[in-house]
């Protein structure tokens, strides 16, 4: 294998009669039902998306105590600031501790004092660094909050008890060997925490702990006669963060996105979120759980990848709609820079780099590469070989000079983080930070330990790497009975909540080419037949010719031209029809 995408294989997801029975007798559509069925949904509760249904905040470890320290801090009017992570999901996160802290300090008649910061990834790097504390110690904070990160911060935690500085750790990443010693940590993935929920966004976590300092200053009485703030009303930072950091969307968080969801379509959003749908034309009304990860979350991710992401932040604290919208045009501007970005260092990789992917994991560098982009690099370079891929960046001057920081994205089936955990035994100081999830993580070294590492790390995937992983499969939710190709089933399946772990359907049919055409200079526009019905159909970022017979994997969309809506199939993947 040398930068030829390997042989792709369409499977039918299985699923049990039982479930699919089960659901239609509850009034569940029959495609649906199929497609739940197949997602191990075994009954129509299951699917029941109310508030009340939620994990509690006393099941996760700790969040109890998170809410006691910060009610005595704001009870004590002690400064507490908020240490973001510098993508969407640490700024919701961020979005969420500063309303949510800011509405129940105002809600117990206290001034709040709390403000946030987040850290310039192109000088500090990931995490509560030493650097960051003496950074974040010049506005004298009594408590310091990370949101989305801090689970790795040993050093860090241990200056700022130096300086006197407490620290609560919100985070949802794995841990490594030792913890930090700060005051409390809310994390569901650390050891002891039983929380049925291992799958929490960073911001998900920030939320629970909001809502256990609630119940905390309830339990006191701090509101007196006053009325609590309604929490609710975070729920579209919530579900933001939660499907743009991908993270599996398990019964819980499916129950958060849905409650943002909701939120945001009947026009109660934050302003910033109101703002960023705007700009990218998607009307509130008709936002589906997707639009949040492609046309938000960019947006989104593009402060913090080419700018800062305080930037992003104050799109999602202001309450002045004007400002929210100037905030999002300048986000929109970043985006589309971003993507320029990205297209030339995929083209380089594509035309000169590919060539030296290793057959079980490939590490790519180019000292001109942009070290903001290189994460959604990895993730196209791991969508075209189907393999583990690293690619590093310079990490800049002064004290970052001779460093670089990679980013890495995984395929389903391989540790990504463990297989790095794996290279620091085998290597000592080889890496000299890393961290992440399992399909995700991010990492530093010295220049001149590239070729070690990219050595290192072939060798490591090719031992560790599981049967069959690297044989890409399209997992379908198989035929689509004609009856079903219509808009109002498109429209049903678009207002679901799909995400990572919770896959939007794709179905997988024959079809006789009827024609074909470039449009957009990288698209293919089609019209495809099947079974005596017509079907306009796209597909994205390929000019590959359909065969006149073609078997295809493709979702069932809506397509709206001159006011008039109609179906329209997006195909993901086409192969010639099999004979017969």
């Amino acid at each position: 294998m040398r930068g030829e995408a390997p042989e792709v294989k369409i499977v039918v997801r299985p699923y049990a009669e039982r479930a699919l029975q089960s659901l239609v007798d509850a009034g569940v559509h029959p495609v649906l039902a199929r497609v739940y069925a197949a997602r191990q949904v075994r009954a129509a509760a299951d699917l029941e998306n109310a508030p009340t249904r939620l994990a509690p905040p006393a099941r996760l470890a700790h969040a109890e105590a998170a809410g006691m320290l910060l009610a005595d801090a704001l009870a004590g009017q002690h400064r507490i600031l908020i240490i973001s992570d510098y993508d969407a999901d640490g700024a919701t996160a961020c979005a969420v501790g500063v309303r949510g802290l800011r509405a129940l300090a105002r809600a117990c008649a206290v001034e709040p004092q709390v403000d946030y910061l987040v850290p310039n990834r192109f000088e500090l790097g990931y995490g509560l660094s030493p650097e960051l504390v003496d950074l974040a110690a010049a506005r004298k904070p009594d408590l310091i909050v990370t949101v989305d990160n801090g689970i790795a911060s040993v050093e860090g935690v241990a200056r700022a008890r130096e300086l006197g500085i407490d620290v609560l750790i919100t985070d949802h990443h794995l841990p490594g060997p030792e913890l930090p010693a700060a005051r409390c940590i809310v994390n569901p993935n650390q050891p002891g925490c039983a929380f049925p929920s291992k799958a929490l966004a960073g911001v998900g976590v920030m939320f629970y702990v909001v809502l256990a300092l609630r119940a905390v200053l309830r339990a006191r009485g701090s509101f007196g006669t006053r009325p609590e703030p309604n929490l609710g009303a975070l729920t579209d930072l919530v579900a933001l963060g939660t499907i743009a950091d991908v993270v599996p969307l398990d019964a819980n968080n499916r129950i958060l996105v849905s409650q943002g969801l909701k939120r945001i379509r009947a026009g109660q959003s934050t302003p910033g979120i109101a703002a960023l749908l705007h700009a990218a034309g998607r009307q509130h009304a008709e936002t589906a759980a997707l639009d949040l990860g492609f046309l938000i979350g960019p947006r989104l991710n593009a402060a913090g990848r080419l700018a800062d992401m305080g930037l992003g932040i104050e799109c999602l604290i202001t309450d002045d709609g004007g400002r929210a919208a100037n905030i999002a045009q300048e986000l929109d501007q970043l985006n589309r820079e971003r993507r320029r970005i990205e297209t030339g260092m995929l083209e380089e990789a594509l035309d000169t780099l590919i060539e030296e992917a290793r057959d079980f994991g490939a590490a790519f560098y180019r000292p001109g590469w942009h070290q903001g982009v290189i994460g959604i690099l990895a993730a196209r370079l791991r969508e075209r070989l189907h393999r583990p891929v690293v690619c590093f960046a310079n990490a800049g001057e002064g004290a970052n000079a001779g460093l670089l920081r990679g980013s890495g994205r995984s395929v389903p089936g391989f540790h990504l983080r463990d297989c790095l955990d794996l290279m620091t035994k085998r290597a000592p100081g080889l890496i000299l930070r890393f961290g992440g999830h399992a399909q995700a993580a991010g990492l530093t070294l010295r220049v001149e330990d590239y070729p070690h590492f990219e050595s290192l790390f072939a060798e490591v995937a090719a031992e560790t790497m599981p049967p069959g992983v690297l044989s890409p499969v399209i997992e379908t939710d198989g035929s689509l009975e004609p009856q079903h190709m219509t808009l109002r089933v498109a429209q049903m399946l678009s207002a679901q909540i799909w995400g990572q772990g919770f896959p939007q359907p794709l179905f997988c049919d024959t079809f006789v080419t009827e024609s074909q055409r470039v449009v957009g200079e990288k698209h293919l526009k089609l019209r495809l037949s099947r079974a005596g019905q017509r079907f306009e159909a796209i597909r994205f970022g390929s000019l590959e010719a359909f065969p006149g017979r073609v078997e295809a994997a493709y979702r069932l969309a809506t397509n709206e031209y001159n006011g008039l809506r109609s179906v329209q199939l997006i195909v993901e993947h086409m192969q010639p029809a099999p004979r017969g």
